[in-house]
């Protein structure tokens, strides 16, 4: 605020000196000069009378000649003054004009009007730092859990598109680069409400400088990191960064999840939404060919080396991207000439990469391997979110677009991170235990993508659960999964996993009591996550699911207020 009165006052100086001139010398020479009363005695104005009739004069309201009317020489004054005090404010509108156009103070008043809508925020809230592809859909995904967001990103035609979308809750933007402290403490990054902090602009160094800005200014703050290179990836570890994401190493670790252990990489997709039940994945194994060698084409050949896949690399400059001679095969060029892919034995080949930065190459990659080898397994990477109809028109196996891999990860460590826990937990019980409860919970939920949730057993999350244990009462998972509508029902809800003192129990039995500091992850169909709220919330709920008994509300209400 200091700043817009600055900036108003400094550029509207010379215009109210102006005034200030021009009224003192009008009002003084009304003064001064001698005029007549009724009865034609000489009188002289005072300056309240001056005051009053120059005020109304210089505005052109014009209401007379008060107290008396005016002598000719008052007149001739007036008519000088008319003419002063209508420039004066004509160059005064002109400069206010001029100032309102003012980028410096438009931007002024654009960081106050933010500032003031963050702090506006009374709910629990993240600060998105950039709304590219990735931004926009976990953004969407934050108002689809009814959780608020601010959002900063250097492109101002991004927060445009922002306040454009249609989000069921307001979403403060604003244009800043996040790499400047002031700006990230100017959207919220010092309040109490802040949840976290998710950096996802797309230079390295900015989501590590937002990183180390968050963790010198608010230390407690969860931050989730976007880096796509191994030296920034280390920087951040370095600080307890609280998780770090290569969406190109999550999508390698995902495509040898389907070649290893196809029913885990059902499961996964399924959970997290990014895929539907039915879609299976089946990668032969044989010789693939990958196209391009930068960091999505590393990060796969990598992965598909450890799992012992034969791969020939096509890369036109292979001296750019840091590919280890001798490895395995390498072709120059780009693969969109079919020269180029039969060099690489395409032909031969079970499966095709196309993983250039080049949305027209990839695509045209796909179409000549098509026409050589009609029953390649087809794995591109989309590069631009607005080209999804033309990758779904060409009907590939497996799509890589880095947005949603981030945002799907994003989503996960935001809203249930012990479902990570629970992935590698299944994981180490091999492929059929995957099968198993693909099996078991679409039988329960049916093959639409479930909800997930996660809850701490304490005071504020579950009051009526930490009352019953205070009193040594019994509160077991079997009562915080049943139906509190008619206890006898079974519900569509599992628990899946229980955190508790550094310990995980994988697929709780229903008879486990349930400890204060709890840590639960739960699945269900949606819908179910709010009946839940009510058993977890209200006594006389909770004591119905777990004893039968309702209790008289009355009573319970003098029971508590006695206690």
């Amino acid at each position: 605020m200091n700043n817009i009165f600055f900036l108003v006052f400094r550029r509207m100086r010379a215009p109210l000196l102006v005034l200030i001139g021009v009224y003192a010398i009008t009002i003084l020479g009304m003064v001064l000069i001698p005029g007549q009363d009724a009865d034609g005695k000489p009188w002289q104005m005072d300056f309240l009378h001056a005051f009053y009739f120059v005020s109304y004069m210089a505005t052109t309201i014009g209401f007379g000649e008060i107290p008396y009317e005016l002598t000719p020489a008052q007149r001739l004054w007036v008519t000088l003054c008319i003419y002063l005090t209508v420039i004066a404010w004509l160059y005064a509108i002109g400069k206010i004009l001029t100032l309102l156009q003012d980028p410096a103070l438009r931007n002024a008043l654009t960081e106050r009007a933010f500032a003031a809508s963050v702090k506006r925020i009374r709910e629990p809230f993240y600060l998105v730092c950039g709304y590219g592809d990735t931004g926009s859909q976990l953004v969407e995904a934050l108002m689809a859990q009814d959780q608020h967001a601010v959002v900063i990103d250097k492109d101002p035609e991004r927060v445009n598109a922002l306040r454009l979308a249609a989000l069921p809750l307001y979403v403060p933007g604003f244009a800043g680069d996040a790499a400047m402290p002031d700006n990230l403490v100017l959207s919220g990054l010092k309040l109490r409400n802040c949840l976290g902090v998710v950096a996802l602009t797309n230079d390295d160094q900015v989501n590590l400088h937002i990183a180390i800005t968050t963790k010198l200014l608010n230390p407690g703050l969860k931050v989730i990191a976007r880096a796509e290179h191994r030296d920034v990836a280390d920087n951040l570890a370095s600080f307890n960064t609280n998780h770090i994401i290569d969406p190109f190493e999550v999508f390698a670790g995902r495509m040898a999840m389907a070649l290893n252990n196809p029913c885990m990489y059902v499961l996964h997709g399924w959970l997290t939404g990014a895929r539907p039940l039915t879609e299976r994945l089946d990668p032969p194994r044989g010789l693939w060919v990958l196209c391009g060698y930068g960091r999505f084409g590393r990060a796969l050949h990598a992965r598909l080396q450890e799992e012992g896949v034969d791969t020939v690399v096509i890369e036109s400059t292979p001296e750019n991207t840091g590919y280890p001679p001798g490895e395995t095969p390498l072709v120059h060029g780009w693969g969109t000439e079919a020269d180029t892919l039969k060099e690489a034995q395409v032909e031969h080949a079970v499966g095709i990469v196309a993983g250039t930065d080049h949305d027209t190459n990839n695509l045209s990659i796909l179409m000549t391997a098509g026409y050589l080898n009609p029953d390649l397994f087809m794995v591109v990477r989309q590069n631009r979110r607005h080209n999804a109809a033309l990758f779904q028109a060409i009907d590939a196996d497996l799509v890589a677009e880095a947005s949603v891999t981030l945002a799907s990860r994003i989503r996960t460590l935001i809203y249930a991170p012990l479902l990570i826990d629970f992935f590698r937990e299944t994981r180490l019980r091999g492929d059929a235990k995957a099968r198993e409860m693909v099996a078991r919970l679409a039988g329960m939920l049916g093959e639409e993508a479930p909800q997930l949730w996660q809850l701490t057993i304490d005071p504020e999350t579950a009051p009526a659960v930490c009352e019953t244990l205070g009193e040594d009462g019994l509160v077991t998972v079997d009562d915080l999964v049943a139906d509190n509508q008619d206890r006898t029902r079974k519900t569509t809800m599992v628990t899946l996993l229980i955190h508790r003192l550094g310990n995980l129990i994988y697929m709780p039995a229903d008879d486990i009591e349930i400890h204060r500091g709890d840590q639960i992850l739960f699945v269900g169909e949606y819908g179910t996550k709010q009946r839940q709220y009510a058993t977890l919330q209200d006594p006389t709920t909770l004591c119905y699911v777990r004893t039968g008994v309702t209790q008289d509300p009355h009573e319970l209400w003098v029971r508590l207020f006695h206690h």
